[in-house]
């Protein structure tokens, strides 16, 4: 009875340390999303302490793959040694994961504040004619978000790009894609996007947030499940060192 245990739970770790090389890959993806991401959007938030939850959580990826490698090893040689040390950089690890759900969870109360600080900035700088990165930033949002202002279309009239073009039309960015024929003229307020680019702004940057925060709590859950099976291993292996080996003719520690 106690042999089966031992062999089932070595098995489920084993299986379990092919997980984490795939959460690796994972945890990496997620990470670079959020860079990449945060590149497109950087103008309307300017905190880059944001960044410290992918910073943590790629680093997270990197070492789960060598963790998946210790670990296999550590089982299939049931070294007890290597697997006390799998267990350790574990609970390591799913501390940090932690500490990123709770900066996660941080900076997305702070999204919505940060972006209506920025946003109005960003906004009074644009200029059309000669666009430079803030420019081309609002363009590629409003754009990729089919937003337009601030808080609706009329936002543009308080810009001095507005003031100084005199022509009562914004942006063209701000035309709806069905609109073929539009030319970004307040006279046509149908060819705009009715919906201003904060609110959306802000649900883009909590969405990726979260995306970090649920990518940091699942692999922690797997994590937990296996220090319990790595715990098992250790202590069946204190109590009885005279059981089989899973690869005939192994070693001990």
């Amino acid at each position: 009875m106690g042999q089966c245990g031992i062999t089932s739970s070595k098995t489920v770790l084993v299986f379990l340390n092919l997980i984490f090389w795939g959460a690796a890959g994972i945890l990496c993806y997620v990470g670079a999303y959020v860079f990449i991401t945060y590149d497109d959007y950087d103008h309307f938030f300017e905190d880059v302490y944001t960044l410290i939850p992918a910073v943590v959580i790629i680093a997270v990826g990197a070492l789960l793959f060598i963790i998946g490698l210790i670990g296999c090893c550590a089982t299939i040689r049931e070294s007890r040694c290597g697997l006390a040390t799998f267990v350790i950089i574990l609970l390591l690890v799913f501390v940090t994961e932690v500490v990123v759900v709770v900066l996660g969870y941080v900076y997305r109360a702070k999204v919505e504040n940060e972006v209506d600080r920025s946003i109005q900035k960003v906004y009074k700088t644009y200029n059309g004619t000669n666009p430079d990165a803030a420019s081309r930033a609002i363009d590629y949002v409003q754009r990729q978000l089919h937003c337009c202002g601030i808080h609706n279309y009329s936002d543009w009239e308080n810009t001095d790009w507005f003031k100084e073009t005199k022509n009562q039309s914004v942006p063209l960015s701000c035309c709806r894609e069905s609109a073929s024929s539009c030319n970004g003229s307040l006279a046509h307020p149908s060819d705009l996007y009715a919906e201003g680019c904060e609110a959306l702004v802000v649900k883009k940057l909590q969405e990726i947030m979260m995306h970090v925060i649920w990518a940091a709590l699942a692999f922690a859950a797997i994590q937990l499940l296996g220090m319990l099976c790595a715990c098992i291993v250790l202590c069946r292996r204190s109590r009885d060192p005279a059981y089989e080996l899973l690869i005939t003719g192994g070693t001990y520690a």
